[in-house]
């Protein structure tokens, strides 16, 4: 008998910086149980791994115990896959380098990986989703910020420091771009997150005059939810915002196309949910500027991971690569 079939599930857990979810999780993807605690609570990273595993144990007994649990997979904002490491995470409660890998494997002795949220995604889509057979693909998460999983040859691409591929921190406008939170100017998470499609709609909403349902809604509390169900209701503001964003988006892979010629770009995250009003443009866009070698070759498509398991699911693939 094989160890999988001695061990048939792993632990995935996803540290947010409001939830760290954590689930049981089967072969097939399948969620067998799973839980939650609150990541700002915990000022102590001793005391948030102890209160995850307290959390996390009655779960592991219901399928038979930890001799039945192949490994555990963490993905979290800043996760360094080569030293287990969440390293100056700004959103989490946590400061410095902390050793949160070891942490759970020396509480759960069960071997433990962890790596950064997207490059988990990216290995969810490949374990669980979409991905299944590519071995050339790229991973783009559209949410607070823009994250992205680079996959080579079937490898996660980490670089030499375990932090390749922060491609939202592209610069798209060097010059006279939007401040990004990195400390630089125009990065393309500034303009296509969610958070950069609130940004583009005030600033639409205050340069044009014409009305829009979105003036309804006070400046700053507009989404990128808000957005599109504004365009929705045919709303010529809120389409040109995912216009412009979408446009952006596309010119973006183009290049990220020239990097590493993949197979299919996989958007993920709420925003990638807006449908074609955010699609054609990033296909158009990408299609005119994608060096002539590459036109139509890599495909655009949405994640097949659902939205509430994606991320338990992402950070449980990496534990079936752990060895024994």
């Amino acid at each position: 008998m094989n160890s999988n079939m001695e061990r048939p599930y792993v632990v995935g857990i996803d540290i947010g910086g409001t939830n760290t979810v954590f689930g049981i999780v089967d072969a097939r993807g399948n969620i067998i149980d799973s839980g939650k605690v609150k990541t700002q609570t915990y000022l102590s990273p001793d005391k948030y791994v102890n209160d995850v595993c307290e959390n996390l144990l009655p779960l592991i007994d219901k399928i038979g115990g930890l001799e039945r649990i192949k490994g555990v997979g963490v993905g979290a904002p800043n996760g360094n896959y080569y030293t287990g490491t969440i390293e100056f995470a700004p959103n989490l409660p946590w400061k410095g380098v902390i050793p949160l890998a070891a942490m759970f494997e020396e509480r759960l002795n069960v071997p433990t990986a962890l790596t950064n949220d997207a490059n988990a995604a990216a290995v969810g889509e490949m374990t669980y989703g979409a991905a299944r057979g590519l071995k050339n693909f790229i991973m783009i998460t559209l949410g607070t910020g823009v994250g992205s999983g680079i996959v080579i040859n079937g490898q996660v691409v980490y670089g030499h420091d375990g932090f390749a591929g922060e491609l939202g921190h592209v610069c798209v406008d060097r010059k006279t771009g939007r401040p990004c939170g990195c400390g630089r100017k125009g990065c393309l998470e500034t303009y296509c997150s969610a958070t950069g499609v609130a940004r583009t709609a005030r600033e639409l909403l205050t340069s044009r005059t014409e009305p829009s349902v979105l003036r309804d809604i006070p400046a700053d509390d507009i989404t990128s939810k808000d957005v599109y169900e504004a365009a929705e209701q045919g709303d010529v503001i809120a389409k040109d915002i995912f216009e412009y964003t979408g446009r952006i988006l596309g010119e973006a892979l183009s290049d990220f196309i020239a990097f590493s010629s993949p197979e299919a770009i996989i958007l993920f995250g709420g925003l990638a949910k807006s449908g074609d009003y955010i699609l054609r443009p990033i296909q158009r866009a990408m299609e005119e500027n994608v060096l002539n070698i590459y036109k139509g070759k890599t495909r655009l498509f949405v994640s097949e991971l659902k939205d509430s398991d994606a991320a338990v699911l992402g950070a449980s693939a990496l534990a079936w690569e752990l060895k024994d």
